[in-house]
């Protein structure tokens, strides 16, 4: 008995993607899935270790491909390059994230009325997204992911529940936005909630990430609360 892994491919359109799942064999029978949305470099090994520690959480992780099979950065600038005409045309991220929700709910293990997304960074704007769209979802989980409203989706209904955790610190979701993002939460009445991390800047779930100036550092306490905190709303989500 072990944790089991794989990839699997689907499409948007004529754009490949490709997935990385996992699942622990103990169990038995269709289970909840956790979609895994990464961060501006494309789906690594980071949302890949992310997956399994979902799985020996006894749900299936699945982690989203944006961008497409094998399409990853390997600088700042790729990065940016990969992440921006997401940020440009919101519609497209949400067909792309969308036909990744379609794609979790053929597998065999997945009970698909069970259904939560996570994500880091940029993956966290996409799960935002995702809810913000009106996503028939249990909860979204966003870890120091980007705020920033999409203007086409200010009246729609909000049925996910959403838990965002976020660093004080953070030059990408300065405290305006923070807001904001509020404001715009308790105008859709969405079931809502907020951690705020002190003495925490961007990334902080990312051992890697040691950047000060740029704004990017590794936060032990803060990645071990931020875990913890998802996994209690992960529980609560799919009791109903």
């Amino acid at each position: 008995m072990a944790i089991v892994s794989n990839t699997v491919g689907y499409l948007d359109d004529n754009v490949h993607l490709e997935a990385f799942f996992a699942y622990d064999d103990r169990y038995e029978g269709r289970r909840p899935a956790v979609m895994i949305n990464h961060a501006w470099g494309g789906r690594d090994g980071f949302v890949a270790e992310k997956a399994k520690k979902i799985a020996e959480l006894g749900y299936v992780g699945f982690a989203v491909d944006m961008y497409g099979k094998g399409v990853l950065g390997s600088s700042v600038e790729e990065n940016a390059k990969l992440m921006q005409p997401f940020l440009d045309d919101r519609i497209m991220l949400r067909k792309r994230i969308h036909a990744a929700l379609n794609s979790v709910k053929l597998l065999p293990w997945v009970d698909d009325n069970k259904i939560a997304a996570i994500g880091f960074c940029f993956g966290g704007l996409c799960v935002l997204d995702l809810a913000r769209s009106g996503a028939d979802i249990k909860g979204v989980v966003s870890f120091h992911g980007l705020l920033a409203p999409a203007e086409d989706l200010s009246n729609n209904i909000i049925k996910a529940r959403m838990l965002v955790l976020h660093g004080h610190d953070d030059p990408m979701g300065p405290v305006e936005q923070v807001v904001d993002f509020q404001d715009e939460m308790t105008a859709t009445r969405a079931d809502w909630q907020m951690h705020i991390y002190g003495n925490t800047m961007h990334a902080f779930t990312n051992p890697v990430a040691n950047d000060p100036d740029f704004g990017t550092v590794f936060q032990l306490d803060a990645d071990r609360r931020s875990w913890i905190a998802m996994q209690n709303f992960l529980e609560e989500v799919f009791s109903d």
